[in-house]
């Protein structure tokens, strides 16, 4: 299957503070990070606020400075290049931001928003009136909708919208932020559905950016664990969510609340606070929390290593005999 996105050893670094005496501080918000999505797959960031993967997503987009590594788009490099190139590729790459509501400009109508990006890129021939219609029932809204303004919308409606806006320039890849952010469970699921839905009919490759590990569960072929701005464990979704190799993804599972009545996971409580990326740990960064932590973890790095099932862990002593249990 061809990579549409390659993302290789990517590192975002800001620099905070600064003055007349005292010096900058270098932050690495992404650090070294490498993946691929292919055409028509969905591949899930996953982490708790602040691991990294939303800067990483807005890196790809141009709207985060690389500090070092390689983005390419359709063999494209994209790192490094301004506005006026960068927006050539925004045509091909749309971005679905998590406010349903508050990415919406109230004083435009749903007709304005869903054609706006055709006004920005220039894009002629197209009867706007016309053009809301059909993004408006690609989403599944009807067309009486196209006169509403955002504070008439409910939640999903408003996420329904947001996605017709991320179609109107026919994009290969959406960059999806917490797409089910506020939304009641219910429309969770239809938002999770549609988007499906689109996949298979436009043959979209959607990068999900989430916490919700059900959200991942319902929709994507592969995932990305993130703790402190790097990948920790990657692989297929249903393999990971059936073994998980890494303490920290682990912990992530357990918590998650389990669609199952009926089944249980043994919960793993995490110590501690999440480090800030301004005071790495020594050795494993996660060994300030992990429940599994050895001598060799505090002193020595781990490696992101990819397995013979295609697995990639960074842990020195992965969880092959430490599965989480079920049980009725």
């Amino acid at each position: 299957m061809t990579a549409l996105l390659e993302v290789e050893h990517l590192t975002v670094r800001f620099r905070l503070g600064g003055g007349v005496v005292a010096k900058p501080v270098r932050l690495d918000a992404v650090a070294d990070v490498s993946f691929a999505i292919r055409e028509g797959e969905t591949f899930a960031l996953v982490g708790e606020s602040g691991s990294g993967k939303t800067t990483l997503t807005r890196a790809i987009i141009g709207l985060a400075p690389v500090h070092a590594g390689a983005i390419r788009f359709r063999g494209s490099a994209l790192a490094g290049l301004g506005d006026r190139a960068m927006k050539r590729h925004r045509r091909r790459i749309a971005m679905m931001f998590q406010d349903p509501v508050g990415s919406l400009s109230p004083r435009m109508t749903v007709r304005g928003l869903v054609t706006e990006p055709l006004r920005i890129h220039g894009v002629r021939g197209r009867g706007r009136g016309a053009e809301a219609r059909r993004l408006l029932d690609l989403v599944g809204l009807p067309a009486a909708f196209a006169e509403r303004y955002p504070h008439q919308l409910s939640g999903g409606q408003a996420r329904r919208v947001g996605v017709a806006r991320a179609l109107a320039l026919e994009p290969e890849l959406i960059l999806a932020d917490e797409p089910t952010a506020g939304l009641d469970v219910s429309v969770q699921g239809d938002v999770l559905n549609l988007l499906a839905a689109l996949q298979d009919r436009l043959g979209l490759s959607i990068l999900i950016i989430t916490h919700n590990l059900n959200v991942v569960r319902h929709i994507a072929d592969r995932m990305a664990i993130m703790y402190l701005g790097r990948f920790v464990e990657m692989g297929a979704s249903e393999a990971v969510f059936a073994h998980p190799r890494h303490p920290y993804t682990l912990a992530l599972l357990s918590a998650n609340p389990e669609p199952d009545p009926d089944a249980r996971r043994d919960r793993l409580e995490l110590a501690g606070e999440i480090p800030s990326p301004l005071g790495r740990p020594p050795g494993c960064e996660f060994h300030t929390r992990c429940p599994f932590v050895r001598d060799r973890c505090r002193a020595e790095a781990p490696v992101l290593t990819k397995g013979a099932d295609g697995r990639a862990v960074s842990c020195h002593y992965p969880l092959d005999g430490l599965m989480p249990r079920r049980s009725a």
